[in-house]
């Protein structure tokens, strides 16, 4: 695997794990929100928010997958279908899930 590509992998990984530390305090505010009896639109804009903070860092879980996926399949000699159809079952799976 290239340098430049396992570099970006390992930057994605830091910033993912960065944000699921935040997206971990997130959701104990909101079991707290919820514990102290705060305001269901207070705690829903929470949700909301964890949410989104989730799909953040589901794109970049993709996108370091996919760097990972090509050039695993570059350094096996996998034959581009067959490394193109394994990225696709993922694509599909996280857009339907």
């Amino acid at each position: 695997m290239e340098t430049a590509s396992m570099s970006e992998e390992q930057q994605i990984k830091k910033n993912v794990l960065s944000r699921m530390k935040r997206i971990e305090g997130q959701v104990r505010g909101i079991q707290g929100m919820i514990e102290a009896g705060k305001e269901c639109e207070d705690i829903l804009v929470q949700v909301r928010a964890v949410r989104s903070a989730l799909q953040s860092a589901n794109k970049l879980i993709l996108k370091r997958y996919m760097l990972r996926c090509y050039a695993e399949a570059l350094d096996n000699e996998v034959e581009e279908k067959e490394a193109l159809d394994k990225l696709i079952k993922v694509l599909t799976g996280f857009i339907e899930g």
